[in-house]
């Protein structure tokens, strides 16, 4: 009997894999099916695995939880591909939504994997996490006292999570530290209130975006208004800061750039299926006037914030400020399991406006600016990511996680004080000398008239 249940269940999964019956929160998902010539090795393959389940079923030492293992399987499988494709059971299904609708219950960090240990990528502002001192590029070695080896990000995200007010022990490795550090942070609420305004200057406006979420559209806008009744005709410029925003909604995205960009392709898509190719291109309707701007970036600054400071930059929009950015330049799909699970899988690479690629490379600034207190340390980029995508535009060697202590990506520390923040400092005094420039120059013609 067990090898017969083995066998359906073989059966099933090889189905699931051909067929591809997923579903997205757009409905059924279609464009996931066997390829032409790829039946016989697939059936083949599955049938080395439907002999692998059988074999556990039936000799493994205690009986084996089907659900636990065919999960584990698929798993593995997605884990096998790149860093960003991942399985989610129905809970953790439940909190991706969550993380792209309001808030949550947690610490508020953002993590990935490099070299299979557990990295903060950033903590998000003014959340416990932040506020004890986590910060980009710790190492995450324990949850509670379980070992992160080998855990993937979902599980990870599972055991941080948890009801506002309780506690969770936090184990992290620091460069420059030599005893591991233990943190005991007190969960809360995590607002995720992704465009932020702050009073910075009284000619220079400031709208600092955390990340993209579905409001993220109608919070920079009313931002936005913020700032213009606030400064009226004198307002010199405006500065979009993307520091350690570790991305998000692809759409929303594109919202904010269309938002300065008139014409032209804001980002397209490229994948292995025709229908991933495309190209998003901006709706003059919706931009706003222009104003001179600053975007601020750093190696926090990933996936859809790099999209939205490539956009600016290739569009000649903004000056970029800071360092380079993480480097992710690939796009995921949302797929829903029958059993209210979901998949995360990688579906196609994005480019900017000019074509360029900036997987494992980032967005270069256009003027570097290195805050006060930074330096060079292992903080984790996509190309050090394990298993990351290459990116075809650049050499092999580019590719390739960096192993000079010299060339490592920055920490930047981002000071609480404005006068502080030296890439915040650059902007805003660049933003008073082009206003300053450009009033000479009027007056200069309006006297040449005369």
């Amino acid at each position: 009997m067990k090898r017969i249940r083995g066998l359906k269940i073989g059966i099933l999964i090889a189905l699931l894999l051909l067929l591809g019956a997923t579903m997205d929160s757009r409905g059924p998902v279609m464009d996931v099916q066997a390829y032409p010539g790829s039946e016989a090795s697939s059936y083949e393959q599955i049938k080395i695995f439907s002999q692998a389940l059988s074999i556990v079923q039936q000799n493994y030492v205690e009986e084996p939880d089907n659900e636990e293992i065919i999960r584990g399987a698929i798993q593995g499988m997605l884990r096998s591909l790149d860093p960003h494709s991942s399985f989610m059971d129905p809970d953790m299904y439940k909190e991706m939504q969550i993380d792209t609708a309001g808030e949550f219950q947690g610490v508020g960090i953002t993590i990935g994997i490099r070299d299979r240990i557990l990295t903060v990528i950033a903590p998000i502002d003014d959340t416990p996490a932040f506020r004890a001192g986590i910060q980009a590029g710790d190492k995450i070695v324990r949850i509670e006292g379980k070992l992160t080896k080998e855990m993937s990000l979902m599980e990870a995200v599972k055991l941080m999570r948890g009801p506002k007010g309780t506690d969770v022990t936090i184990t992290i490795v620091r460069i420059g530290s030599s005893e591991p550090i233990e943190f005991t942070i007190t969960r809360d609420v995590i607002p995720l209130v992704s465009a932020k305004v702050k009073d910075i200057d009284d000619d220079v406006g400031y709208i600092r975006i955390t990340q993209f979420q579905k409001d993220t559209k109608e919070e920079f806008e009313e931002a936005l208004k913020k700032i213009k009744k606030e400064n009226g005709d004198s307002l010199k410029g405006l500065i979009i800061d993307l520091r350690n925003n570790p991305g998000g909604l692809l759409m929303s995205a594109i919202d904010i750039a269309n938002k300065f960009i008139d014409s032209g392709a804001i980002v397209s898509t490229k994948g292995r299926l025709k229908n991933q190719n495309y190209s998003y291109n901006a709706d003059s309707r919706i931009s706003k006037p222009e104003y001179p701007m600053v975007v601020l970036v750093n190696g926090g600054s990933a996936s859809a914030s790099e999209i939205v400071a490539g956009a600016l930059q290739d569009h000649k929009k903004a000056i970029i400020i800071g360092t380079t950015t993480f480097g992710k330049g690939s796009v995921q799909t949302i797929y829903r399991l029958n059993d209210g699970s979901g998949m995360r899988v990688t579906t196609a690479k994005y480019y900017t406006p000019s074509g360029r690629s900036i997987q494992n490379t980032g967005i270069e600034p256009d003027i570097v600016v290195v805050n006060r207190g930074s330096a060079p340390t292992g903080s984790v980029r996509e190309k050090d990511l394990s298993g990351h995508l290459d990116n075809e535009q650049i050499d092999e060697e580019e590719n390739e996680p960096v192993k000079n202590s010299d060339l490592l990506p920055h920490i930047d520390i981002i000071p609480e004080n404005p006068e502080e923040d030296d890439q915040l400092m650059r902007a805003v005094d660049l933003l008073k000398g082009l206003d300053l420039f450009r009033a000479r120059q009027a007056s200069e013609t309006a006297g040449t008239a005369e």
